[in-house]
């Protein structure tokens, strides 16, 4: 038996169900009560786990990441930088390079967000049915490799990051 292969309108519906659930379960799990308590907004929370996750990064590298102009991301960064979870740090090889990292501070806040996440996925999926839960899982691989693709898309529209992050690794204070 020959089959044919999903026209394009399923593949769009499928891609926009697929996007709206995402962007729902993305921002139903946003919101933390650490994240709240430390008055992060949703932009200094995306910030500050982008720094965590990055290490010691440059400003410029970072608004990049965060899709940030210069004006916007100093705010951010002036904030997270009053509440003690970001440090300005310099890069003894060229003055001119603005650097940020996590403080031990923005390290522990980051993990209790993080948990308060996962334990929300987690409640959350102990009240699907098997049956749900046995779907999600198998979905969870194909999940992830559709992410790595749409990070290559990322890398695909700006070439030069791949340079940018190489020549980092190297030269991080």
């Amino acid at each position: 038996m020959v089959t044919s292969a999903p026209s394009l309108d399923v593949d769009v519906e499928i891609a926009g169900r697929l996007r709206v659930a995402v962007g729902r379960l993305s921002r139903r799990v946003r919101t933390t009560t650490a994240g709240s308590a430390a008055g992060l907004t949703p932009t200094r929370t995306s910030v500050l786990l982008t720094v965590v996750r990055q290490g010691p990064i440059r400003l410029s590298e970072l608004a990049d990441i965060e899709s940030l102009n210069p004006t916007m991301l100093s705010r951010a960064i002036s904030s997270l930088v009053e509440a003690d979870l970001l440090a300005r740090v310099s890069d003894d090889g060229d003055r001119r390079a603005a650097w940020v990292q996590a403080t031990a501070r923005g390290k522990r806040l980051t993990e209790r967000m993080r948990r308060e996440r996962t334990d929300a996925l987690n409640h959350a999926l102990q009240r699907l049915s098997d049956d749900q839960l046995g779907q999600i899982e198998l979905a969870v691989p194909a999940l992830e490799h559709l992410a790595e693709l749409l990070k290559d898309r990322h890398s695909d529209m700006h070439p030069d990051m791949n340079d940018v992050n190489d020549v980092n690794k190297d030269r991080r204070p």
